[in-house]
Protein backbone atom coordinates (compact mmCIF):
# COMPACT_ATOMS: atom_id res chain seq x y z
CA UNK A 1 0.00 0.00 0.00
CA UNK A 2 1.33 3.36 -0.78
CA UNK A 3 1.79 5.76 2.02
CA UNK A 4 2.64 9.24 2.82
CA UNK A 5 5.85 9.56 0.98
CA UNK A 6 4.66 7.68 -2.34
CA UNK A 7 1.35 9.64 -1.97
CA UNK A 8 3.82 12.98 -1.95
CA UNK A 9 5.68 11.67 -4.71
CA UNK A 10 2.78 11.13 -6.79
CA UNK A 11 1.27 14.39 -6.01
CA UNK A 12 4.19 15.81 -7.51
CA UNK A 13 4.51 14.03 -10.44
CA UNK A 14 0.66 14.25 -11.77
CA UNK A 15 1.10 17.91 -10.88
CA UNK A 16 4.20 18.46 -12.62
CA UNK A 17 2.33 16.84 -16.13
CA UNK A 18 -1.33 17.83 -15.43
CA UNK A 19 -0.91 21.61 -14.10
CA UNK A 20 -3.49 23.65 -16.76
CA UNK A 21 -4.91 20.79 -18.54
CA UNK A 22 -8.20 20.33 -19.12
CA UNK A 23 -10.30 17.48 -18.09
CA UNK A 24 -11.66 15.85 -21.61
CA UNK A 25 -13.44 12.59 -20.65
CA UNK A 26 -13.58 10.05 -17.61
CA UNK A 27 -14.29 6.84 -18.30
CA UNK A 28 -15.24 4.23 -15.93
CA UNK A 29 -13.72 0.79 -15.40
CA UNK A 30 -15.07 -0.24 -12.26
CA UNK A 31 -18.38 1.41 -11.11
CA UNK A 32 -17.58 -0.25 -7.37
CA UNK A 33 -14.38 2.30 -7.04
CA UNK A 34 -16.81 4.98 -7.35
CA UNK A 35 -18.07 5.74 -4.07
CA UNK A 36 -19.99 8.83 -4.81
CA UNK A 37 -22.83 10.03 -7.49
CA UNK A 38 -23.43 13.46 -6.68
CA UNK A 39 -21.51 15.22 -8.24
CA UNK A 40 -21.32 13.30 -11.30
CA UNK A 41 -18.20 12.13 -12.33
CA UNK A 42 -19.25 13.50 -16.14
CA UNK A 43 -19.02 17.07 -14.01
CA UNK A 44 -15.06 16.85 -14.02
CA UNK A 45 -15.08 17.13 -17.85
CA UNK A 46 -13.99 20.27 -19.30
CA UNK A 47 -12.65 21.74 -16.17
CA UNK A 48 -9.13 22.98 -15.97
CA UNK A 49 -6.90 21.33 -13.07
CA UNK A 50 -5.64 23.70 -10.71
CA UNK A 51 -3.74 21.36 -8.30
CA UNK A 52 -3.04 18.61 -6.79
CA UNK A 53 -2.69 18.17 -2.53
CA UNK A 54 -2.51 15.42 -0.43
CA UNK A 55 -4.58 13.89 2.69
CA UNK A 56 -2.23 11.43 4.51
CA UNK A 57 -2.66 8.74 1.95
CA UNK A 58 -5.38 10.50 0.12
CA UNK A 59 -4.73 12.09 -3.68
CA UNK A 60 -6.36 15.25 -3.85
CA UNK A 61 -6.96 16.60 -7.99
CA UNK A 62 -8.78 19.75 -7.83
CA UNK A 63 -10.45 21.05 -11.00
CA UNK A 64 -11.97 24.64 -11.44
CA UNK A 65 -15.19 25.42 -11.91
CA UNK A 66 -17.10 25.40 -15.64
CA UNK A 67 -19.04 29.02 -14.56
CA UNK A 68 -22.30 27.58 -15.88
CA UNK A 69 -24.09 28.65 -12.72
CA UNK A 70 -22.54 30.18 -9.21
CA UNK A 71 -22.46 27.05 -7.74
CA UNK A 72 -20.53 26.03 -10.83
CA UNK A 73 -17.62 28.53 -10.23
CA UNK A 74 -16.68 26.29 -7.40
CA UNK A 75 -13.87 23.58 -7.84
CA UNK A 76 -14.35 20.06 -7.85
CA UNK A 77 -12.34 17.72 -6.29
CA UNK A 78 -11.44 14.07 -7.56
CA UNK A 79 -10.13 12.28 -4.66
CA UNK A 80 -8.66 8.90 -4.28
CA UNK A 81 -7.30 6.51 -1.89
CA UNK A 82 -5.32 3.51 -3.58
CA UNK A 83 -5.53 1.20 -0.70
CA UNK A 84 -3.57 -2.26 -1.04
CA UNK A 85 -4.23 -3.29 -4.46
CA UNK A 86 -4.91 0.37 -6.19
CA UNK A 87 -2.08 2.39 -8.48
CA UNK A 88 -1.94 4.99 -11.00
CA UNK A 89 -0.57 4.37 -13.96
CA UNK A 90 0.54 7.53 -16.36
CA UNK A 91 0.86 7.75 -19.78
CA UNK A 92 1.98 10.38 -22.33
CA UNK A 93 -0.83 9.42 -24.87
CA UNK A 94 -3.41 7.33 -23.73
CA UNK A 95 -5.01 4.75 -26.35
CA UNK A 96 -8.25 5.94 -28.43
CA UNK A 97 -10.05 2.99 -27.23
CA UNK A 98 -12.68 3.46 -24.52
CA UNK A 99 -12.18 1.66 -21.33
CA UNK A 100 -14.49 -1.25 -21.32
CA UNK A 101 -16.52 -1.88 -18.10
CA UNK A 102 -15.69 -4.66 -15.88
CA UNK A 103 -17.39 -6.96 -13.60
CA UNK A 104 -15.95 -9.03 -10.46
CA UNK A 105 -11.92 -9.14 -10.35
CA UNK A 106 -9.21 -11.43 -11.08
CA UNK A 107 -6.18 -11.74 -9.15
CA UNK A 108 -3.95 -11.41 -12.74
CA UNK A 109 -2.93 -8.23 -13.59
CA UNK A 110 -4.67 -4.49 -13.11
CA UNK A 111 -7.75 -3.84 -14.22
CA UNK A 112 -8.50 -0.21 -14.73
CA UNK A 113 -11.15 1.60 -12.50
CA UNK A 114 -11.18 4.88 -14.14
CA UNK A 115 -9.56 6.69 -16.83
CA UNK A 116 -9.01 10.47 -16.78
CA UNK A 117 -8.42 11.97 -20.22
CA UNK A 118 -6.74 15.48 -20.85
CA UNK A 119 -6.99 17.78 -23.65
CA UNK A 120 -3.22 17.14 -24.85
CA UNK A 121 -3.89 13.29 -25.18
CA UNK A 122 -2.12 12.16 -22.04
CA UNK A 123 -4.35 10.88 -19.28
CA UNK A 124 -3.39 8.38 -16.65
CA UNK A 125 -5.53 5.01 -15.20
CA UNK A 126 -6.13 4.33 -11.71
CA UNK A 127 -5.66 0.71 -11.64
CA UNK A 128 -6.44 -1.70 -8.94
CA UNK A 129 -4.66 -5.20 -8.97
CA UNK A 130 -6.35 -8.54 -6.99
CA UNK A 131 -9.44 -9.69 -6.08
CA UNK A 132 -10.17 -7.69 -2.75
CA UNK A 133 -11.71 -4.13 -4.28
CA UNK A 134 -10.34 -1.56 -1.82
CA UNK A 135 -9.21 1.11 -4.42
CA UNK A 136 -12.02 4.05 -3.93
CA UNK A 137 -12.62 6.79 -5.78
CA UNK A 138 -15.12 10.22 -5.00
CA UNK A 139 -15.76 13.03 -6.84
CA UNK A 140 -16.81 16.05 -3.94
CA UNK A 141 -17.07 19.75 -3.58
CA UNK A 142 -14.77 19.62 -0.94
CA UNK A 143 -12.27 17.17 0.41
CA UNK A 144 -13.92 16.75 3.82
CA UNK A 145 -17.06 15.72 2.08
CA UNK A 146 -14.81 12.37 2.42
CA UNK A 147 -15.53 11.07 6.33
CA UNK A 148 -12.66 9.18 6.03
CA UNK A 149 -10.48 12.46 5.18
CA UNK A 150 -12.70 14.87 7.70
CA UNK A 151 -11.31 11.98 10.79
CA UNK A 152 -7.47 12.52 9.49
CA UNK A 153 -5.22 13.33 12.81
CA UNK A 154 -2.41 15.64 12.36
CA UNK A 155 0.37 15.62 9.61
CA UNK A 156 3.55 14.54 10.45
CA UNK A 157 5.10 16.64 8.39
CA UNK A 158 3.79 19.90 9.45
CA UNK A 159 5.08 22.55 11.75
CA UNK A 160 1.68 21.52 14.00
CA UNK A 161 3.73 18.24 14.43
CA UNK A 162 5.93 19.07 17.14
CA UNK A 163 7.62 16.77 19.98
CA UNK A 164 4.92 18.50 22.35
CA UNK A 165 2.00 17.14 20.01
CA UNK A 166 3.57 13.89 19.78
CA UNK A 167 3.25 13.18 23.60
CA UNK A 168 -0.12 14.66 24.04
CA UNK A 169 -0.79 11.99 21.22
CA UNK A 170 1.18 9.29 23.51
CA UNK A 171 -0.69 10.00 27.01
CA UNK A 172 -4.10 10.18 25.40
CA UNK A 173 -4.41 5.98 25.16
CA UNK A 174 -1.97 3.33 26.18
CA UNK A 175 -1.41 1.11 23.50
CA UNK A 176 1.39 -0.23 21.32
CA UNK A 177 3.32 2.39 19.59
CA UNK A 178 2.55 0.61 15.82
CA UNK A 179 -0.99 1.15 16.36
CA UNK A 180 -0.75 4.37 17.24
CA UNK A 181 1.72 5.43 14.35
CA UNK A 182 -0.99 3.71 11.86
CA UNK A 183 -3.70 5.10 13.50
CA UNK A 184 -5.02 7.27 10.50
CA UNK A 185 -7.21 9.55 12.89
CA UNK A 186 -4.23 10.10 14.79
CA UNK A 187 -1.20 10.49 12.54
CA UNK A 188 -2.22 10.42 8.65
CA UNK A 189 -0.23 8.86 6.43
CA UNK A 190 2.10 6.85 7.70
CA UNK A 191 0.96 2.86 7.54
CA UNK A 192 2.44 -0.99 7.84
CA UNK A 193 5.90 -0.31 6.06
CA UNK A 194 7.52 3.40 7.67
CA UNK A 195 6.04 2.41 10.85
CA UNK A 196 8.74 -0.38 10.92
CA UNK A 197 11.30 1.53 9.02
CA UNK A 198 10.16 4.63 12.16
CA UNK A 199 10.44 2.38 15.34
CA UNK A 200 13.59 0.75 14.02
CA UNK A 201 15.44 4.05 13.45
CA UNK A 202 14.38 5.10 16.48
CA UNK A 203 14.82 1.87 18.24
CA UNK A 204 11.53 1.19 19.71
CA UNK A 205 10.19 -2.11 20.19
CA UNK A 206 6.44 -1.84 18.18
CA UNK A 207 4.65 -3.45 21.38
CA UNK A 208 6.24 -0.53 23.35
CA UNK A 209 3.10 1.34 25.26
CA UNK A 210 2.71 4.68 24.64
CA UNK A 211 2.38 5.82 28.35
CA UNK A 212 5.59 4.12 28.86
CA UNK A 213 7.31 6.45 26.80
CA UNK A 214 9.96 9.38 28.50
CA UNK A 215 10.18 12.95 27.46
CA UNK A 216 13.66 12.13 26.00
CA UNK A 217 12.21 9.29 23.88
CA UNK A 218 9.23 11.04 22.79
CA UNK A 219 11.94 13.40 21.16
CA UNK A 220 13.97 10.34 19.47
CA UNK A 221 10.52 8.90 18.00
CA UNK A 222 9.91 12.47 16.59
CA UNK A 223 13.17 12.90 15.14
CA UNK A 224 12.88 9.55 13.48
CA UNK A 225 9.53 10.66 12.26
CA UNK A 226 10.68 13.55 10.39
CA UNK A 227 14.20 11.60 9.23
CA UNK A 228 12.62 8.52 8.05
CA UNK A 229 9.28 9.86 6.24
CA UNK A 230 11.65 12.65 4.51
CA UNK A 231 14.05 10.68 3.70
CA UNK A 232 11.88 8.49 1.67
CA UNK A 233 10.62 11.35 -0.05
CA UNK A 234 13.49 12.74 -1.13
CA UNK A 235 14.02 9.20 -2.64
CA UNK A 236 10.46 9.22 -4.53
CA UNK A 237 11.20 12.74 -5.78
CA UNK A 238 11.39 13.15 -9.85
CA UNK A 239 10.65 9.02 -10.19
CA UNK A 240 8.36 8.16 -12.46
CA UNK A 241 4.88 6.88 -10.65
CA UNK A 242 5.85 3.07 -12.36
CA UNK A 243 9.56 3.17 -10.25
CA UNK A 244 7.99 4.28 -6.89
CA UNK A 245 6.97 0.91 -5.53
CA UNK A 246 10.76 -0.24 -6.38
CA UNK A 247 12.40 2.74 -4.63
CA UNK A 248 9.95 2.31 -1.93
CA UNK A 249 11.23 -1.41 -1.61
CA UNK A 250 14.92 -0.70 -1.98
CA UNK A 251 15.09 2.34 0.05
CA UNK A 252 13.70 -0.08 3.46
CA UNK A 253 15.93 -1.14 6.04
CA UNK A 254 14.05 -4.11 7.98
CA UNK A 255 10.30 -4.00 5.89
CA UNK A 256 10.30 -6.90 3.93
CA UNK A 257 13.58 -7.89 4.46
CA UNK A 258 12.93 -10.48 7.00
CA UNK A 259 16.21 -13.24 7.54
CA UNK A 260 18.47 -10.44 5.74
CA UNK A 261 21.23 -8.83 8.20
CA UNK A 262 19.95 -5.84 9.56
CA UNK A 263 21.89 -2.65 8.42
CA UNK A 264 21.86 -1.08 11.93
CA UNK A 265 19.05 1.75 13.47
CA UNK A 266 22.29 4.12 12.80
CA UNK A 267 23.98 2.42 9.09
CA UNK A 268 26.31 0.26 11.21
CA UNK A 269 25.63 -3.68 10.86
CA UNK A 270 25.03 -5.01 14.23
CA UNK A 271 25.47 -8.53 13.41
CA UNK A 272 21.41 -9.58 14.17
CA UNK A 273 19.00 -10.39 11.24
CA UNK A 274 15.42 -8.98 10.62
CA UNK A 275 13.00 -10.63 12.42
CA UNK A 276 9.41 -11.51 11.74
CA UNK A 277 5.69 -11.41 12.95
CA UNK A 278 2.94 -12.67 11.11
CA UNK A 279 -0.19 -11.25 11.67
CA UNK A 280 -3.69 -12.55 9.80
CA UNK A 281 -3.11 -9.67 6.69
CA UNK A 282 -0.35 -8.19 7.56
CA UNK A 283 3.23 -8.25 9.01
CA UNK A 284 5.35 -7.01 10.81
CA UNK A 285 9.48 -6.17 10.65
CA UNK A 286 12.14 -5.38 13.27
CA UNK A 287 15.64 -6.49 15.08
CA UNK A 288 15.72 -8.00 18.22
CA UNK A 289 19.24 -6.44 18.87
CA UNK A 290 18.18 -2.84 17.76
CA UNK A 291 14.58 -2.88 19.32
CA UNK A 292 14.18 -5.32 21.88
CA UNK A 293 17.36 -5.56 23.62
CA UNK A 294 17.96 -8.79 22.29
CA UNK A 295 15.02 -10.74 22.85
CA UNK A 296 12.85 -12.20 19.87
CA UNK A 297 9.12 -10.95 19.83
CA UNK A 298 6.82 -13.91 19.96
CA UNK A 299 4.13 -14.74 17.25
CA UNK A 300 0.93 -13.49 17.94
CA UNK A 301 -0.62 -16.51 16.65
CA UNK A 302 1.36 -19.04 18.93
CA UNK A 303 1.80 -17.07 22.19
CA UNK A 304 1.56 -14.36 24.34
CA UNK A 305 3.33 -11.01 23.04
CA UNK A 306 6.95 -10.08 24.61
CA UNK A 307 6.97 -7.00 25.26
Amino acid sequence: MPELPEVEALVRFLGERTGSRVVTSIEVGNIAALKTFEPPVTALTSRRVTAWSRHGKWLDMTVSGDGSTSAGDAPLHLVFHLSRGGWVRWSDKLPATPVRPRLGGSAKGAAIAVRVRLDDGAGFDLTEAGTRKRLAVHVVRSPEDVAMIASLGIDPLTPEFTAERLGELLAARNQQIKGLLRDQSAIAGIGNAYSDEILHAARFSPYKQTRTFTREETTRLHTAVGEVLSEAIATSSGKPAKDLKDAKRAGMRVHGRTGEPCPGWDGTPCGDTVHEVSFADRSLQYCPTCQTGGRPLADRRLSKLLR
